[in-house]
């Protein structure tokens, strides 16, 4: 295996759980969550080889542009938005309380945003700071603060 793979196959388990999470959110189902996770890391090999730095931050927004690339294309095809459905019984296991139901709620929230917002909320999700989340979606970490708040609110409102 000559060098260059060896440094992707070791980028990749670094982030693996990071594209992973990013591609669930654009996905409607376990399928296309791997059809977009095969699309995110194709997308991070081709970068891989030009990319002066290679740091989470990179990954993410590699990622991220993949999946709303390929979200605009889908939603181009079907003009009618599907529900979040989370099938896979290691993420969402049922439990008495009703707390996982109100995990699934939130995310179908997130996922009826744009992809914008779904990604600010993702990267907020994940504990990222503003400055990181504004230098991955490209505004200012002032700008994050405030399209979080709108999107909070906005998901308060959604029924």
């Amino acid at each position: 295996m000559e060098q260059l793979e060896i440094e992707f196959t070791n980028l990749v388990k670094e982030y693996k759980s990071t594209v992973y999470t990013v591609c669930m959110m654009f996905a409607d189902d376990p399928d296309e969550t791997d059809d977009l996770v095969q699309e995110a890391l194709i997308n991070l090999w081709k970068g891989f080889k030009s990319a002066r730095e290679i740091t989470k931050t990179w990954v993410w927004r590699v990622t991220m542009n993949s999946c709303i690339s390929i979200d605009r294309k889908r939603k181009k095809k079907k003009a009618t938005e599907c529900a979040l459905t989370i099938a896979h019984e290691n993420v969402m296991h049922s439990d008495k309380d009703g707390k996982n139901a109100n995990v699934k709620k939130l995310y179908q929230r997130i996922h009826a945003l744009n992809p914008f917002d779904r990604a600010i909320v993702m990267l907020w999700l994940e504990g990222m700071p503003y400055d990181e989340i504004g230098e991955v979606i490209g505004i200012s970490a002032k700008n994050v603060s405030v399209k979080l708040f709108r999107i909070k609110e906005q998901l308060k409102q959604m029924n």
